[in-house]
């Protein structure tokens, strides 16, 4: 967790290691410690001191601060390289001479004069990325956030915000790991309470942007309760932060990137020996893997497109599909237009892996009703979805002891999803699919039927209800008991469902 932190000054600018998310590694000690790749200097002044892989940072409101003319990074004048101090290494100060055209030009570029102690050519610029300045630094770990898991042309909503919904964590949230069909639920796994991770530190009282080390306190969803390492038992300053941000990284990760990690201002008076900290504090913990940002970034591939062309449930007759064109697609919700409609207005929103939806062609290989298009040409750009982007039903053998037209069942009402009513099966499809109509309340044409799947949880064997102490809703017009005549012909093997 730690690899990185005893790396050799002479190479620490060339020299990377990234954290395996195992257990933090044992370090001997020495006379110098290092932070984020760099050296922490023992100095006997009563600021700290962070200097990573050649930048040096210090905390705020010190005297004797300088600027490092080549890499723009500040820190104290004391520890900065030649008599001048114009640089923080040796390293930037052989590069300044070099590249002092190349930075006239910059400057130039950007509207400001060109001096001779140029400062526009950074290695690790602090005010040209999203996210670097103060502002969107505490609306990361505050206030309205942006969601992580988000595809590009979403529209980020800043309106509700679970961090202060949640609170102190009282509050118990659903763990990700039960929802199987939302991004990263497969790699959750790695992710617990006591996990150590590398975050942005809102309370360095720098401008630029740091990071420190955080524990996980308590996890709901994608939230995480974090604690900066040092306060302990102290929860005052305990944080919710997303953990799909991209902000979130493993321990090890400023080492391997040469980005600053630097405590909080409110620990600075506990701890003289920082190295020492993080090692007791870091062997045997655990930290996220390596590539979590990667799995983040993977997980939010949605492999439905704009103007895919699909089969789904007609609205207005439940008993057909009809076609429909993906018209957005935001954290594998698809937005559906149906095809005839002119303005787009008639649409709705599903999951991609809904049993409402199907690939073209799927109404006819299993007897379905289906609408057709008065559209009788696919537009530019528009394409039939492939099939293997659909949930997948299992397979079934319907060569005994089967469903049969006209067999009765309890079904929850499609048109009422909080009742379980008798009914009845109308038609037998391929597949395992069968029509089931409404008892009491069927229209005339059959046009309020609705297809099950023998697998689905919204069918059960007649008598589910009464063993289960649920209230079944009868056909309409009937309020007493059933008579066992009328449930004769339900069907008498529960292989069925």
């Amino acid at each position: 967790m730690l690899d990185g932190l005893e790396e050799e000054q002479s190479s620490c600018s060339s020299r990377s290691r990234s954290s395996t998310g195992s257990s933090a590694s044992s370090l001997e000690d020495s006379d110098e410690e290092e932070l984020g790749g760099g050296r922490l200097a023992q100095l006997t002044s009563p600021f700290t001191l962070i200097k990573t892989n050649g930048q040096v940072y210090t905390c705020p409101g010190q005297t004797g601060l300088a600027t490092c003319e080549m890499c723009g990074m500040v820190g104290v004048r004391d520890a900065f390289y030649s008599k001048t101090k114009r640089f923080c290494n040796v390293s930037c100060s052989r590069s300044f001479s070099s590249n002092s055209k190349k930075a006239s030009v910059l400057a130039r570029l950007q509207g400001r004069p060109p001096t001779k102690k140029s400062r526009v050519l950074l290695k690790h610029p602090v005010t040209t990325k999203l996210g670097t300045s103060p502002q969107n630094q505490s609306c990361q770990q505050g206030g309205a956030r942006k969601s992580a898991c988000c595809t590009s042309d979403q529209v980020p909503l800043e309106g509700f915000d679970w961090g202060r919904y949640l609170g102190d964590g009282e509050m118990t949230g659903a763990p990700v790991s039960c929802f199987k069909h939302v991004s990263m639920a497969t790699a959750w796994a790695a992710v617990s309470e006591g996990v150590r991770l590398e975050v942005p530190n809102s309370d360095s009282g720098l401008t630029m942007k740091v990071y420190w080390i955080a524990g996980i306190i308590k996890l709901a969803g994608f939230e995480a309760l974090l604690r900066y390492e040092g306060f302990d038992g102290d929860s005052s300053r305990d944080f919710w932060l997303h953990l799909c941000v991209p902000d979130i990284h493993p321990v090890g990760w400023c080492a391997s990137g040469g980005q600053p990690l630097v405590p909080p201002q409110s620990l600075l008076h506990k701890f003289s020996n920082w190295r020492t900290f993080l090692i007791k504090r870091l062997t045997g913990s655990k930290t996220l893997p390596p590539d979590f940002s990667s799995q983040v970034q993977d997980s939010l591939h949605v492999p439905f497109k704009r103007q895919m062309r699909v089969e789904v449930v007609d609205k207005t007759h439940l008993c057909r599909t009809r076609v429909a064109l993906v018209e957005q697609v935001i954290g594998g919700r698809l937005r559906l237009v149906y095809e005839e409609s002119a303005d787009g207005t008639d649409d709705f929103w599903c999951h991609m892996y809904s049993p409402l939806i199907h690939n073209i062609g799927w109404s006819r290989s299993i007897g379905h009703r289906f609408k057709r298009s008065d559209v009788l040409t696919m537009l530019d750009g528009q394409v039939n979805a492939p099939g293997q982007l659909f949930a997948k039903v299992r397979e079934v053998d319907q060569s005994s002891a089967w469903f049969n037209e006209g067999m009765k069942l309890e079904a929850i009402d499609p048109l009422n999803l909080s009742s379980i009513s008798v009914a009845t099966v109308r038609k037998v499809l391929a597949d395992g699919y069968l029509m089931v109509g409404i008892d009491g309340s069927e229209a005339a044409d059959g046009s309020d039927w609705f297809c099950y799947h023998c697998t689905s949880p919204s069918i059960f064997p007649s008598g589910f209800c009464e063993i289960n102490n649920i209230d079944l809703t009868p056909p309409r017009g009937r309020t007493g008991p059933l008579q066992p005549a009328y449930q004769a012909i339900a069907c008498n093997s529960t292989r069925c469902l």
